[in-house]
C-alpha cells in the first residue's frame, strides 16, 4: 500500500494520570527522566495541567485534569493512569489527518495550529482502540523546548546523572477484546499503511493456564511497530482478560524502552526501586544452547533477571517491569537488540508464567 503518511518517529507518549506533579517525581526517581518543560495555571492553561519528561529521543508528557468534569479526570477514573496519546511526528498534519480519515478513521480532533516565538507546531488526532488517540504532530517549523504554551523547567544540567540509559520507543503494544485483533490489524493496513511484520497465534504464546494472540503490525520503514493482543481461551484467565478487566476496556499495555546497555540500565533501575519480573533460575541453565553465544556474561543476566532470544538476524536481550501503576494495567519493557528483530518468542512461555505468578498473588489467576 502506498506510503501516504511517512512517519519519522513516535513524537511522545501522553499519560494520563491522577497528579501530574507526583507522576512525575515518580519516573525521574525511578526511571531516570528528565523535566524538560511545563504547562499549568501559571502559563495560562486553565483545564490541564502538564510536564514534559525527556530521556534520549523519549518523550513523556504526563497530562492531569484541573476539573473533575474534564474528559481527562472522567478517563483516568474508569480506566487508571495510562496512555492517553500516542503522538507521531509527520511531515504534513493536514494531509496525514486528511488521508486517514478518508480511509476510514473516526477523527479525534481536527489539524489545530499553536505559535509563539519559538514557531508553530501543528497537530491532528484519530481515534485508537479503546479511549486511545493517535496523534499527529508537526514540528519541523518549532525550535523551542517542546510545543507553544509550555515553558522551560530548567533542570537539564542533571540529565548525565539522573539517565537511566533509556534511549527510544521500541513498540507500544495494545490489548483488545476477544475478536477485536483483525478488525486492528486491518485498520492499521487500511488507514496508515501498515504491514503485518509477525503472527503470533494462542499455541506459541500459551501456558498451562491461559493463552493469548497477537500481530505485530509495522510502518513502511520498519522504525514503527504497535503489537496488538486479544485475549484466547485458557484454563485460566488471561493476563489479556486481566488487563481488559481492570482497565475496563482495551488501551496500550505496555510501553518498549530501547537501551544501548541493558545490564547498566537494568542495575540502575534496580537501585532506584523499579520492580521486575523474574523467572525461575533454570531458565539460564541452557540459555547458550537455546539462543547461541552472547557477549553478555550468563551470570549477569541470570542475577538481573534479563531475557534473552535469538531470531535469523541477530539475538536480543528484554526484561519487563512489574505493573507501574496500581492496577494490573500498564508496565514496562527494557530491550537492547543485536540485529535481531523479534519480539522474544522464544521466552514467551517463562515470561507469561512469571505473569501467572502475579496474577495469583493477586487473586486474579
Amino acid at each position: 500500500m502506498e506510503d501516504f503518511c511517512p512517519i519519522r518517529r513516535v513524537d511522545h507518549l501522553e499519560l494520563w494520570v491522577g497528579n501530574a506533579h507526583q507522576a512525575a517525581h515518580f519516573y525521574t526517581s525511578a526511571f531516570g527522566f528528565v523535566p524538560l518543560a511545563y504547562r499549568g495555571l501559571e502559563t495560562g492553561s486553565r483545564e490541564t495541567t502538564s510536564r514534559v519528561l525527556g530521556q534520549g529521543r523519549v518523550r513523556l508528557v504526563l497530562t492531569a485534569a484541573l476539573d473533575p468534569d474534564h474528559a481527562i479526570a472522567r478517563r483516568v477514573h474508569e480506566h487508571g493512569d495510562g496512555v492517553g496519546v500516542i503522538a507521531l511526528e509527520v511531515p504534513d498534519v493536514a494531509h496525514a489527518f486528511a488521508g486517514s480519515v478518508e480511509r476510514g478513521a473516526e477523527p479525534a480532533f481536527a489539524p489545530v495550529e499553536s505559535r509563539d516565538e519559538h514557531g508553530v507546531v501543528r497537530r491532528a488526532g484519530i481515534r485508537l482502540y479503546g479511549d486511545t488517540v493517535l496523534a499527529f504532530v508537526e514540528r519541523a517549523e518549532y525550535r523551542g523546548v517542546f510545543a507553544p504554551g509550555f515553558v522551560a523547567m530548567g533542570e537539564r544540567a542533571s540529565a548525565r546523572e539522573r539517565d537511566g540509559g533509556l534511549r527510544d520507543i521500541d513498540h507500544v503494544v495494545g490489548n483488545v477484546e476477544l475478536g477485536a485483533m483483525d478488525r486492528w490489524v486491518e485498520f492499521f493496513e487500511r488507514v496508515l499503511g501498515f504491514r503485518q511484520l509477525v503472527h503470533f497465534d494462542d499455541e506459541a504464546i500459551s501456558t498451562e493456564y491461559s493463552a493469548l494472540m497477537s500481530k505485530v503490525m509495522q510502518d513502511g520503514s520498519g522504525r514503527i511497530k504497535f503489537p496488538i493482543n486479544e485475549p484466547a481461551q485458557g484454563r485460566r484467565k488471561s493476563q489479556i482478560a486481566e488487563y481488559l478487566e481492570y482497565n475496563r476496556g482495551p488501551g496500550v499495555q505496555h510501553i518498549a524502552f530501547a537501551t544501548g546497555d541493558i545490564i547498566a540500565t537494568v542495575s540502575g533501575l534496580r537501585a532506584r526501586g523499579v520492580e521486575f519480573l523474574r523467572v525461575p533460575s533454570t531458565y539460564y541453565e541452557d540459555l547458550t544452547a537455546r539462543v547461541g553465544p552472547l557477549d553478555e556474561p550468563i551470570d549477569r543476566l541470570r542475577e538481573l533477571g534479563i531475557l534473552a532470544d535469538r531470531d535469523e538476524d541477530g539475538y536480543l536481550l528484554q526484561i519487563f517491569t512489574k505493573p507501574i501503576v496500581d492496577r494490573p494495567t500498564l508496565f514496562f519493557e527494557i530491550i537492547e537488540r543485536h540485529g535481531a528483530n523479534g519480539f522474544g518468542a522464544g521466552n514467551f512461555k517463562s515470561l507469561f508464567e512469571a505473569i501467572e505468578r502475579e496474577q495469583e498473588l493477586r487473586g486474579n489467576l
